[in-house]
């Protein structure tokens, strides 16, 4: 699985892939809270649609491009307006703590997305008005190798940039859980953020060319723990109650991390038909695949967003 191909946070998604710092409950946003929600903000509403629009082209279009004698022509996706994107990255940059490497990283993203809304943008009034039955494909041969380019540079910028969120983000984690043990002790909050970490470790065990079983059941045991610890502790002794949503969300992708290492551990093959799912871009469709334990994760990551920070 790759997070980044689609991520869709990789040859799977959405919706990236990474959690927000959780907002003080104050008016004042620390700005390096601030700083590395802007980053986030742009990967988790921009990365999956832009994977996404290129899974949706060459499931019709060969890699060496269209030819005009498809039987199916799809075209592709486009993505939301990037005009926001640029703009908070922009003043992100400029607050502290700096870190060069990083801001680079998200200007070269906001750049590479950026350049890629238009044309995705142009593509699509191509396809949808089905201008190729009046050039025989004149213009779809000559946006091929724009599209590409476009969506290398792309994929390039939110690699790096994904990996330096992580970095912090991991650091951020750890802090927090620590912070919050020394202040309130293993309460509802620590078992949420506990939970998350713990997720993350399952989602990087199994994203990898060479799964090792050891470490993904050893990372599953963890997980499985944090969820029924969180549980445990949701509404114990008048703490307060973790949303129902977002303990189904952190069981479904459980059973979906479980389902996916007993794939691998039993060398399970796809069905013809999971793999024609998973060939035209609905992997997430298929039990026990790379692309489900990413759409799962990213819920989780969602329903933690909206409102299990406790």
């Amino acid at each position: 699985m790759n997070r980044l191909q689609h991520f869709i946070l990789v040859a799977v998604a959405t919706a990236l892939g990474v959690h927000t710092v959780p907002d003080p409950a104050a008016a004042q946003v620390k700005p390096e809270v601030e700083k590395i929600n802007a980053y986030v903000g742009c990967i988790n509403r921009l990365s999956a649609r832009a994977y996404e629009s290129r899974a949706r082209y060459f499931s019709w279009a060969r890699k060496t491009g269209p030819t005009g004698k498809e039987r199916i022509i799809y075209g592709t996706y486009t993505i939301y307006d990037t005009s926001d994107c640029r703009k908070k990255v922009e003043k992100a940059n400029a607050l502290e703590p700096r870190d060069a490497e990083l801001e680079a990283a998200a200007s070269a993203y906001a750049d590479a997305v950026s350049k890629l809304e238009p044309l995705l943008k142009e593509a699509d009034d191509y396809y949808t008005q089905e201008n190729y039955k009046d050039d025989r494909m004149a213009k779809g041969k000559a946006l091929h190798p724009r599209l590409v380019a476009a969506w290398d540079a792309f994929a390039g910028a939110d690699k790096k940039l994904r990996a330096g969120v992580e970095v912090v983000n991991d650091k951020r984690a750890a802090a927090q859980l620590a912070e919050i043990e020394n202040k309130e002790g293993r309460k509802v909050r620590y078992h949420v953020e506990a939970l998350m970490i713990q997720a993350k470790r399952v989602l990087r065990a199994q994203d990898t060319d060479k799964p090792d079983i050891a470490v993904i059941t050893q990372a599953l045991s963890d997980y499985e723990s944090a969820v029924k610890a969180a549980e445990e502790a949701s509404g114990k002794d008048g703490d307060v109650k973790i949303g129902s949503i977002f303990l189904s969300g952190a069981k479904s992708y459980l059973t979906t991390a479980k389902q996916l290492m007993r794939r691998v551990r039993d060398k399970t093959p796809y069905s013809q038909g999971d793999k024609m799912m998973l060939n035209a871009g609905s992997g997430w469709m298929v039990e026990g695949s790379p692309q489900r334990l990413l759409r799962d994760y990213n819920q989780l990551i969602d329903g933690y967003n909206r409102g299990a920070r406790i």
